[in-house]
């Protein structure tokens, strides 16, 4: 069934009157869902000794014990996207830090589209590649593919949304293409990750392996599922810039013009050189964040200071008042308030698990699954459970602290390597992390991007089934050398 015959049929019958709840309904069903699940799923814990190396306290496997349970209330449920934004459990860092950069980011975006540069830029680079729009997507995968496997890029993805939709807009494509370009592209690297510090790094250390272990096949993940993605991505483009009406979201067609190409004028924007020193030191922005991240070791508050300072310096070479320089950023923040609020809520389901007790509940059932398997059957179960898991711990590294110090020791009995179990966790972690409502990331990304949530799971659902196959049978391939 195509796209335009889906638009069709939905204008008939039940789905005539229903529309699917927005992000922030999903998210407050499943802190509710989880919620209720800490009145059945028994309680437990593992004991956890502190290991100097990852800074943090890892899980003991063997030592699992019931303890009195902690159901979660009404107050609870309303309570944990309070505390998501600023509640440090075992495995995450506060979100707060995550959403004031997010509201600096909508600032300094808001300030740097007022001044017109961006609009300009995005009119010369359209002329130029006027007939090859296309190429955009290869080469834009492979930087982000760049940033996930160096760094694990996920958080300093999100400003990127908001940059790459006009430009595909403006070169006849829609703004799902713009953000699958983006989260594929940075979610494949994350996936094949190979000296990610917040996924492989930290996995192997937990597993006491070298992070060099089993990288070939890691890097070979990666070649494979970038190629892959790109076609997908490709393929849908081209149609859509043949044919509008293909696009899943064309019903929202005008009201995306509006809001992403807000010059509708037919005359060029004048290219002034104050608006080419603006795009320089915008784009030395993004490049001096990706570089403090991968190397000077930032987080969200540096990153923050530096969008801030990138800010004022734009604010003053485009000579604007205090009143239009403060207005300009306090309208950019605001249109990024609800991704903002997003991420608060993603991360209450986790604390609601964390203070209900059921997370290592779940892991301790995860480890007796997989004791006793042939060697092939295990790495397939182990990916599948670290499937699971992923979904209720989104954090790349808090699922690798939380699960690596139990799962890693069973690859032992199964006469399977530590380094391929790595690989099952950061595949299975990388694969949930393109489509799950508990990532901030994904649904940030959509947010921003005004994708529905439900219309993305729909698109991207057959791209994750050929990338599941393609792991499997490259884990199972592993096993078996």
């Amino acid at each position: 069934m195509t796209t335009q015959t889906a638009h069709k049929e939905d204008k008939g019958g039940f789905f005539a009157n229903f529309k699917f709840p927005s992000a922030y309904t999903i998210l407050f069903a499943l802190i509710a869902l989880v919620a209720l699940m800490t009145w059945i799923v028994p309680a437990g814990q593992y004991e956890r000794v502190m290991n100097e190396d990852l800074g943090k306290a890892v899980p003991v496997t063997g030592t699992y014990q019931p303890v009195e349970s902690n159901p979660q209330g009404v107050v609870d449920v309303l309570l944990a996207p309070i505390d998501g934004f600023y509640d440090h459990n075992t495995y995450e860092a506060a979100a707060i830090d995550v959403s004031l950069f997010i509201l600096v980011i909508g600032g300094f975006l808001g300030l740097v589209t007022k001044t017109g540069a961006i609009d300009a830029g995005i009119e010369r680079v359209t002329a130029r590649l006027r007939g090859r729009e296309e190429l955009m997507i290869p080469i834009l995968m492979a930087l982000f593919a760049a940033g996930g496997t160096i760094y694990g890029m996920a958080e300093e993805s999100l400003p990127f949304y908001t940059l790459l939709v006009p430009v595909m807009m403006a070169a006849r494509f829609d703004p799902l293409v713009a953000a699958a370009t983006v989260l594929l592209g940075a979610g494949i690297g994350t996936l094949g990750s190979t000296i990610n510090p917040f996924a492989t790094v930290i996995a192997a250390n937990a597993a006491g392996i070298p992070f060099t272990d089993g990288i070939l096949l890691r890097v070979a993940i990666l070649a494979i599922g970038w190629l892959i993605c790109v076609w997908y991505v490709m393929r849908y483009a081209k149609m859509v810039r043949a044919d509008q009406s293909k696009s899943i979201v064309y019903d929202k067609y005008e009201e995306n013009k509006a809001h992403f190409l807000g010059n509708q004028s037919d005359d060029m924007l004048e290219f002034t050189t104050t608006r080419k020193v603006i795009l320089a030191i915008f784009a030395a922005s993004f490049g001096i964040m990706i570089y403090g991240v991968a190397v000077a070791g930032w987080w969200m508050a540096e990153i923050s200071g530096m969008f801030l300072a990138s800010t004022i310096i734009i604010g003053l070479i485009a000579r604007m008042s205090e009143e239009e320089f403060t207005s300009s950023f306090i309208d950019g923040a605001r249109d990024l308030l609800g991704v903002a609020l997003i991420i608060g809520i993603a991360r209450g389901i986790v604390v609601i698990m964390d203070r209900g007790m059921i997370t290592d509940t779940i892991l301790n059932a995860a480890e007796h699954a997989v004791t006793g398997l042939s060697s092939v059957i295990f790495i397939n179960v182990m990916y599948w459970l670290e499937i699971l898991l992923s979904f209720l711990v989104p954090s790349s590294s808090g699922l690798a602290v939380l699960t690596m110090p139990i799962m890693a020791p069973l690859a032992d009995f199964a006469g399977v390597g530590r380094d391929l179990v790595v690989t099952a966790y950061q595949s299975a972690s990388g694969i949930v992390n393109l489509m799950t409502p508990t990532s901030a990331v994904v649904m940030g990304g959509l947010a921003i991007a005004r994708v529905p949530y439900v219309r993305w799971v729909k698109w991207v659902a057959p791209l994750l089934g050929i990338l599941s196959i393609l792991l499997m049978a490259m884990l199972s391939v592993g096993a078996m050398i």
